[in-house]
């Protein structure tokens, strides 16, 4: 009897030990979530992703958003940009899908058809040719917002290179995008997708231990201006959106850098 209940304790330790080792393996692969929005993840590197004001946010492999349903596009899509990811492979296109992650359902690529707007990228494709599935899941609709192709193909264009050039210098940066969502945008399609006034774009770098940030605020339309004019304080960007990007940083050190535009570490 004795014998037979030693045993019975041995199976109970050794399913729970498997169980627990699969839950590891599963938490390794997928990135482990904590609450409040912080995120353990090696493709992340421990950084912290932005607080969400409409309480959707979604996980994808390769990067994180918060989708406002009342826009119907992302507020905010994060993701860690390494020097290892960037890539001159040209994958092939895929056709957009609909995200079905979206728990209230992100608007159909139809929306965009004959609007006049491009299907703009905030994670760009770009930023995920390391492997064709990282590249192939950028073209979700929840990851584009509509943007005139003059913007889209210039300036807005000019920004992602240049972060992509600071990643490789500086050996990965966290990115955070996103259009300005206000009240009364142009709309578009049967689903009133939302045209964006202004576009934003929020780098933190943290090279060597030391952080630094830099913020780009910019108009709807084509400029032949230089990307510095267009830096502002990440205060800025978050008066304009109600969203607090770095909440997790230590107060006086989040202070101090979303407090400040200087762009004079940065090399333009």
């Amino acid at each position: 009897m004795k014998k037979k209940t030693l045993l019975s304790i041995i199976s109970v330790v050794i399913l729970v030990a498997v169980y627990g080792y699969e839950q590891f393996l599963n938490s390794k692969e997928e990135g482990v979530l904590i609450e409040n929005g912080k995120i353990l993840k090696e493709t992340t590197n421990q950084y912290f992703l932005p607080t969400s004001t409409t309480n959707q946010v979604v996980h994808h492999q390769n990067y994180s958003l918060s989708y406002s349903e009342k826009h119907e596009q992302a507020e905010w899509v994060a993701y860690e940009l390494k020097a290892s990811h960037i890539s001159t492979t040209n994958y092939k296109r895929p056709y957009f899908e609909i995200d079905n992650a979206v728990k209230t359902k992100a608007a159909h690529w139809r929306n965009y058809k004959k609007s006049g707007y491009d299907k703009g990228h905030l994670c760009p494709a770009a930023d995920r040719r390391f492997s064709k599935s990282a590249h192939d899941e950028t073209f979700l609709t929840s990851n584009i917002s509509p943007q005139e192709h003059r913007f889209n193909a210039g300036i807005w264009n000019r920004l992602e290179q240049k972060v992509r050039y600071w990643a490789k210098k500086n050996d990965g940066v966290f990115v955070i995008t996103g259009g300005v969502l206000e009240h009364n945008l142009k709309t578009i399609g049967s689903e009133a997708v939302a045209v964006p006034n202004q576009f934003y774009k929020v780098i933190l770098d943290k090279t060597k231990g030391k952080i630094k940030m830099l913020a780009f605020l910019m108009p709807h339309k084509e400029s032949k201006l230089s990307l510095y004019k267009f830096v502002v304080s990440v205060d800025t960007v978050e008066a304009l959106t109600g969203i607090d990007f770095f909440k997790e940083l230590d107060d006086t050190i989040e202070e101090k850098l979303e407090s400040s535009n200087n762009y004079k570490n940065w090399s333009f």
